[in-house]
This record gives C-alpha cells, sequence and structure tokens, in this order.
C-alpha cells in the first residue's frame, strides 16, 4: 500500500504522544484503529465532496472522531485562548443573524479540530458548526479525508493546484464557481461563522527557522469581502491568529503530489481573535492599491496576535 510506511510512522508517533497525554495505551488503539478503517473505506469508495460538504455525525461520528485523535496531541495546560470577549461579541452577532468571517493563517491539517478543542470550553457550537474553506488535499488525500468529513467545507481549488492537472483546469474552474454560488447562500441565510486562510497555504519556517505567517492573498481577501457585500445580512471581518505548527509540521516545501510525510507530537497551541476588520476604511489609492491595503491591514492583525504567542513563550 502507497502510505504504509507513513502509516507506521503515524502509529508510532501516535502511541507516544497518547502515553505523554497520560492515556493508556487501549486509548490509542481505539482511534488508530478507527483511523485505519475509515482511510481502508475512502481508498476503497472515495467520499465524493460536494462544494458545500456537511459535517457527517451518522452512522459514525466523524467529527467527535477527528476532535477525539487530535486531541492527545494538545497539551491544553500549556495553550492560550485570547480574545475571549470579541468571541462573546462574536456569538451574539451569530445569535442574531449576522455572518462573521475569520480571516485567519493556516498551519496544520489539524486546524479545524485545535480550534473545536480551543473553543469547547465556552463557544462549543461555534466550534463545531464553523465552516472551513478547505482546499484540493484535505479532501483528496486518504490520510486527511476522514478527518475533513466530520467538518462543514466550503471545497475550493486553489490558485496553487489549480493548473495540475491541466486537463481538470476547467472543472476546477466550474467546481469553484459552484462553491462560491453556495456560500453566498450561506451567506444570504446567515448566522454562520466562516473559516478562511488568504494565504492559500499553511505557514513555513523563513530561512532562519522561524515560522512565519504567509502573506494573505489581495484578491482572496476581496474575493471574500465582495460576496458578503452581495448578502442583505450583515458580514463581521475579525482576524483569527493560530499557532499550532509543532503538532503536526507540513513538509519543508509545498508539494504538488499526495501522500506527505507527518510528524505527530504533543505541544500547547495558541488561538487568538482579534478586535473586527473594518474593510471598508481604505479608500485611499485604485481599486488596486485598496485590494493590497485591505489584505496588508488584515495580514497585520493576524501577525501582531501571532508575534504575542512567541514572545509569550520565551
Amino acid at each position: 500500500m502507497k502510505y504504509q510506511q507513513t502509516l507506521s510512522e503515524v502509529a508510532a508517533a501516535y502511541r507516544v504522544v497518547v502515553a505523554e497525554a497520560g492515556l493508556p495505551p487501549e486509548a490509542a488503539d481505539r482511534l488508530l484503529g478507527d483511523f485505519f478503517r475509515c482511510l481502508g473505506e475512502h481508498v476503497a469508495h472515495p467520499h465524493e465532496f460536494e462544494p458545500y460538504h456537511r459535517l457527517v455525525t451518522e452512522p459514525f461520528d466523524y467529527y467527535t472522531f477527528g476532535v477525539e485523535f487530535f486531541r492527545p496531541l494538545v497539551d491544553k495546560s500549556r495553550s492560550t485562548l485570547t480574545g475571549s470577549d470579541v468571541l462573546q461579541r462574536i456569538a451574539a452577532q451569530l445569535a442574531a443573524g449576522d455572518n462573521v468571517i475569520f480571516l485567519a493563517n493556516h498551519q496544520t491539517e489539524a486546524d479545524p479540530q485545535v480550534i473545536s478543542i480551543m473553543l469547547e470550553d465556552d463557544f462549543r457550537s461555534m466550534g463545531k458548526d464553523m465552516i472551513f474553506v478547505a482546499g484540493e488535499r484535505v479532501i483528496t488525500d486518504p490520510m486527511t479525508a476522514p478527518f475533513s468529513m466530520g467538518r462543514n467545507l466550503l471545497c475550493i481549488f486553489s490558485k496553487r493546484h489549480i493548473e495540475h492537472p491541466p486537463e481538470r483546469k476547467a472543472a476546477k474552474v466550474l467546481h469553484n464557481r459552484k462553491t462560491m454560488e453556495r456560500m453566498v447562500d450561506l451567506l444570504e441565510e446567515g448566522g454562520h461563522a466562516i473559516y478562511v486562510a488568504p494565504s492559500g497555504g499553511r505557514d513555513r519556517p523563513n530561512d532562519h527557522g522561524v515560522v512565519e505567517v504567509a502573506k494573505f492573498d489581495p484578491q482572496s481577501v476581496e474575493m471574500f469581502r465582495l460576496m458578503a457585500q452581495r448578502s442583505v445580512r450583515p458580514t463581521h471581518f475579525y482576524p483569527m491568529a493560530l499557532a499550532t505548527f509543532d503538532i503536526l509540521p507540513p513538509p519543508e516545501t509545498v508539494q504538488v503530489e499526495i501522500g506527505e510525510p507527518r510528524r505527530l507530537r504533543r505541544c500547547p497551541v495558541h488561538l487568538a481573535i482579534g478586535p473586527e476588520l473594518d474593510l471598508e476604511q481604505f479608500t485611499e489609492g485604485d481599486r488596486d492599491a485598496r485590494r493590497v491595503a485591505r489584505a496588508d491591514a488584515a495580514w497585520r492583525a493576524v501577525c501582531d496576535a501571532y508575534g504575542k504567542f512567541a514572545r509569550a513563550s520565551q
């Protein structure tokens, strides 16, 4: 099997992590057993993800499975959640039928599950109901698909991968159009929280080995701003900063092919929600300049929060 070596490495590392979390070996056996079964089922009969995928909880609860699988990786006693007052405001906005879009950085495949773990004490429903704008890899790689099945996803092909393979570009463009149409419908419904990483990929270390927040794509930020404007329901934008890199670091370079190695570790994570962003305040310059200014402001808000994580851990 193509993934045999990776699975063996994941299983060995996962057993170590579970032991470090103070859980019995039986817990690792159960969760790894569920993972291997789900992976095997996906390889035999790949799940077809619609442009808008709703989390699957029956007959198997993929949401709970994903959260519990990644829970041992999160040293919650040393983790931090910043912005509870902002989250209270967001919860009220969602309850009133408004929409919220989190402009966030992205570091690991487990980010959706980590967000649920960090929000579960006071904002459980927000973490579970959140909709994630997901790229091709998390729905096509058998290693990630079982976890993706347990999340609400707006499935989109990023610019980074839309040209590969060339013969599928037209189909991918059509799929993206359908996804965006579905997102407009969701914004019209109201009461939805949506996570998007405008960088289009995961953060990676710089030449000095320091993990940096990847720059936001102005076109991506602008697309979500314009879609929000089309809705009669108010939409609020907030910066979200995540420091999850250490629990499941991505490969050093972006890989086109599916099947990257996974290195699991138990570490603290950090999540921060900043004050609401006003994307309409940028009026100087031409259209392109305004787009760049909006994306840069959102990116800097995430970087500011992320920088505090680093200083706190020193």
